[in-house]
């Protein structure tokens, strides 16, 4: 059998270390109390403090635990307010390149919410969605975030699936397998589903450490996200895709540390 990861279990210490402290901890301190070298316990640390774990109340000052550590899986989220300053160009940019409607929208406690929300230019009349809730089961920024969030899909497909068109997706198996199809693709779809003549298409936004925080995606006439046969057009698919991994770099993701 393999053996334990040691930096796992060095992270572990360092944690429990701070946590039964009153007072912040230098670097110094926590290498000496556990037996190790500052240039390993300084990149431990750096990835905690990465990932949220940790923090330093000062520049270059001693550690601590991070504040909401313990709330996390207790339904948090990514600071709407920081995801919003972070995406918005990105999602400007998204409705420009495809002419439609984009939005950035997270998962937090039962639900998807809209972030930002960026109108079709020239569009006409248009209702600003931010704060809106979106259908998750029957939307392509809900289907990411269930794709990618076993408790939410797990809460969503105990409950009753809405039917808002004919082409709604509420047999539970079904929707099981266009989750998976999200996964798969790494973005998601929806034709007709909340609107019989509006489409949308939707890609992940994730963190540092890779877990999916949001989605972004767009929302336009069927016939202009989709082609003759039924299929999302390849450059609208490539556009949101782009545009997620882009916000995603914003956040961290795939940077070099």
């Amino acid at each position: 059998m393999p053996g334990n990861v040691q930096s796992v279990e060095r992270a572990a210490a360092i944690l429990r270390l701070l946590a039964d402290e009153d007072e912040p901890l230098a670097l110094a301190q926590i290498a000496s109390a556990l037996g190790l070298a500052k240039p390993t316990a300084h990149g431990i640390l750096r990835t905690l403090a990465d990932v949220g774990f940790v923090e330093q109340p000062e520049a270059n000052g001693p550690y601590q635990v991070a504040s909401d550590l313990f709330e996390v899986g207790r339904g948090q989220r990514f600071d709407p307010n920081e995801l919003r300053s972070r995406a918005m160009n990105w999602t400007d940019t998204l409705a420009a390149r495809t002419g439609e409607s984009a939005r950035v929208a997270t998962y937090y406690r039962g639900r998807a919410e809209v972030a930002h929300h960026v109108f079709r230019a020239g569009g006409g009349t248009q209702v600003l969605t931010t704060g809106a809730q979106v259908p998750l089961h029957a939307s392509a920024l809900g289907k990411v975030l269930l794709a990618h969030d076993p408790g939410a899909a797990r809460r969503a497909l105990r409950a009753e699936l809405p039917v808002y068109t004919h082409r709604t997706i509420t047999d539970r198996v079904l929707l099981q397998r266009e989750l998976a199809a999200v996964r798969d693709l790494g973005w998601a779809r929806a034709l007709g589903e909340v609107d019989p003549d509006v489409a949308g298409l939707a890609a992940p936004i994730r963190d540092r450490g890779g877990y999916v925080v949001a989605v972004v995606g767009i929302e336009g006439l069927i016939d202009r996200l989709y082609d003759g046969r039924g299929k999302p057009r390849p450059d609208m698919v490539d556009a949101v895709v782009d545009t997620g991994r882009a916000i995603s770099r914003e956040l961290g993701h795939g940077r070099e540390r």
